[in-house]
C-alpha cells in the first residue's frame, strides 16, 4: 500500500490519478479536509482507503497494525502559502510532521519521497543542489531549506532510498482550491474570460515589466518524475524538478492569449507586500536528475500551457 499525503490537495491528487493510471489502487490517502472542496480532486480517484492526518498521525506513534501494510509514502502535504507569516504553523506543518514520516519510514526500511520546493534557493541565482546556493527570501522556503538540510545530514546512513524533489513553479489541474497560490496560468486565464486581459507585475528585481522569469512545469511531469523514483527503487538524494527552463510571465501571458486567440496585457504596481520576498529568477539546474537516471523529457511552456486551458475551460 503506498501513502500519499496530502492526497487531495494539488499534486498530491495527481498524484493518485497517475498511480491509478500506473494499475495502482492499494493507495491510502491522507489529508486534512478542513477545506471540503478539495474532494473534487479526488472524485474520479480509486484509492483503497483514507485518513485525517491527525488519525494517521495517530496511527503512526502507535505503530498500529493499520499500517503494516505500507510498501511507500509519497509524502506532498504541506503549507505551500508562500505570503505565511506564522512561523510555528509552517514549521509544525512542513518540518516535524515531515521529520515524524521520515523516522517512520527510515525505521521501516521503507522509501519516502518528498515534496521540497525551488522557493529554497530564494535571492539565489545559482540552481544546482548544492548547500550554499540556498538563500530563502520566506518562512516557506525556509521551512523547506530546513527539512532538506536534515535529510541530507542522515542520507549516507539510510538503509532504504529517500529522495526529495524541489519543485519550480508547477501549474495544471487541481490547484483550485489554492486560491490565491494557484499558477498564474490559472489566474491569467480567469482574468482574460473575465476582463478581456491578464495583469502582470511592472518591473521588479532589476527585470523590465513583465520580464521577471520562472521555471514553469505542468503537473504531469511532476508526477512522472514521483513514480519513476518509485519504481527505481534505490535512488536517493535531493533532486530541482522543473524543466530547466525559465520563461518570462510576458511569456506565459502570451500562451494565455494565444490560447484563446484574443486579450491583451496591462501591467500592475509590483505589491508592497511582496518586496524582499518575491523570486523575480528560477531555473532548475537538472543535472542531478538526470545523472540520476531520468531522461524523460519535459513539457515546454506552450505544450503545457495548452494542456491546461483544454482541460480547464472544456
Amino acid at each position: 500500500m503506498i501513502v500519499v499525503t496530502g492526497g487531495a490537495g494539488f499534486i498530491g491528487s495527481n498524484l493518485v490519478h497517475g498511480l491509478n493510471a500506473a494499475g495502482r489502487r492499494d493507495i491510502l490517502v491522507v489529508d486534512d479536509l478542513t477545506d471540503g472542496n478539495k474532494f473534487r480532486n479526488l472524485a474520479a480517484a480509486d484509492f483503497s482507503d483514507y485518513l485525517d492526518k491527525e488519525e494517521f498521525g495517530h496511527l503512526l506513534d502507535s505503530n498500529a497494525a493499520a499500517l503494516d501494510g505500507v510498501t511507500a509514502v509519497l509524502h506532498q502535504g504541506a503549507c505551500t502559502d508562500t505570503t505565511e507569516r506564522d512561523g510555528r504553523y509552517m514549521m509544525d506543518a512542513n518540518y516535524r510532521w515531515s521529520k515524524r514520516l521520515l523516522h517512520y519510514c527510515l525505521a521501516r526500511r521503507l522509501p519516502f519521497i518528498y515534496a521540497s520546493s525551488g522557493a529554497v534557493y530564494g535571492s539565489g541565482d545559482d540552481f544546482s543542489e548544492a548547500g550554499a546556493n540556498l538563500r530563502p527570501v520566506n518562512v516557506y522556503g525556509w521551512s523547506k531549506y530546513l527539512f532538506d538540510r536534515y535529510v541530507r545530514a542522515r542520507l549516507p546512513a539510510c538503509a532504504s532510498p529517500v529522495a526529495g524533489l524541489r519543485y519550480f513553479n508547477v501549474y495544471g489541474p487541481g490547484e483550485a482550491h489554492k486560491g490565491a497560490m494557484a499558477s498564474v496560468i490559472r489566474h491569467f486565464n480567469r482574468q482574460l474570460l473575465e476582463d478581456g486581459e491578464v495583469r502582470l507585475f511592472r518591473g521588479s528585481g532589476g527585470y523590465a515589466d513583465g520580464e521577471q522569469r520562472r521555471d514553469f512545469i505542468h503537473v504531469d511531469d511532476v508526477v512522472r518524475v514521483n513514480l519513476w523514483l518509485l519504481a527505481q527503487g534505490d535512488r536517493s538524494g535531493i533532486f530541482n524538478v522543473g524543466t530547466g527552463v525559465d520563461r518570462s510571465f510576458n511569456d506565459v501571458a502570451g500562451a494565455v492569449i494565444g490560447w484563446h486567440g484574443r486579450g491583451r496585457i496591462r501591467y500592475i504596481d509590483f505589491p508592497d507586500n511582496l518586496r524582499g520576498s518575491y523570486q523575480s529568477f528560477t531555473r532548475a539546474d537538472t543535472r542531478a536528475l538526470r545523472q540520476a537516471g531520468y531522461e524523460a523529457g519535459f513539457l515546454t511552456l506552450e505544450e503545457g500551457v495548452a494542456r491546461y486551458l483544454d482541460r480547464l475551460n472544456g
